[in-house]
């Protein structure tokens, strides 16, 4: 079921946004090389604190995971997809960072990813979180009424595919509101034309997810929730949440 927003829920969706936007600014001014991956989660549940915020990460415990999630931020590193744990790592020069985090405040949430580097960047990583965020601004500017679900997801893919990009298998964004994972699901890659309609009050989380030796599987590491790249190749993701209007896309999640 999808539940359109009014302008109102939309606003305070906003207001969760913007924390979301606060923690993961907070988080990366904190990263820096020596700095251990649980100091980036420290600095975000601070910011969520202050902001009298909740995680809907910390615990989170879907189906297929063996244990709650333990932390605020999902902080992935080099060849890390997505859903890395923030542990005791002490991030290095030229490290690529993900790191994804969600608010909920006032009944209503939002959740961003963005990645860098830490110290001295490599060209190709910095490519490769270019490709992330452009495929993220397409997706976004597909996200208009009139279009459906397949429109983001063609707009996401080709970026990804012309770079030479791979896209995680099984892995793309998804519909948001009440709760962080609601209908519809969001694909990285499709064909125009298909899938729901695109309706004002409807939000979604769009996030790219790209890796560079361009193959699309992965696995899932010893800890039960770090998705890694099968060939050992650095990954990037990029996230907004966003609101369908007539007036066209709003993202919610900006700082």
């Amino acid at each position: 079921m999808i539940e359109l927003k009014t302008d109102a829920s939309i606003d305070a969706m906003r207001a969760a946004g913007r924390v979301v936007a606060q923690a993961l600014a907070a988080a990366r001014e904190a990263a820096a090389v020596g700095v251990p991956l649980r100091e980036l989660d420290r600095a975000a549940r601070a910011v969520l604190t202050a902001a009298g915020a909740s995680s809907p990460f910390l615990g989170y415990r879907p189906s297929w995971a063996p244990v709650p999630f333990p932390a605020v931020l999902c902080v992935s590193v080099n060849d890390a997809i997505v859903h890395g744990i923030p542990d005791g790592y002490r991030l290095r020069d030229g490290d690529l960072v993900s790191i994804d985090c969600g608010a909920a405040l006032d009944g209503w949430t939002g959740d961003s990813a963005v990645s860098f580097t830490v110290g001295r960047a490599r060209p190709e990583d910095t490519r490769l979180i270019a490709v992330a965020e452009e495929a993220l601004r397409a997706g976004i500017e597909a996200a208009v009424v009139g279009n459906r679900v397949g429109d983001i997801a063609h707009a996401v893919g080709r970026v990804c595919r012309a770079a030479g990009a791979g896209i995680p298998d099984g892995f793309g964004g998804h519909g948001i509101g009440r709760t962080m994972h609601e209908d519809p699901g969001v694909p990285n890659e499709g064909r125009r034309g298909r899938g729901v309609p695109l309706r004002h009050g409807m939000t979604l989380a769009i996030e790219p997810m790209v890796i560079a030796g361009g193959a699309d599987g992965h696995f899932t590491a010893r800890d039960g929730w770090t998705m890694r790249t099968l060939d050992g190749s650095r990954a990037a993701h990029a996230e907004h949440t966003v609101a369908i209007t007539r007036d066209g896309p709003r993202v919610l999640t900006a700082p």
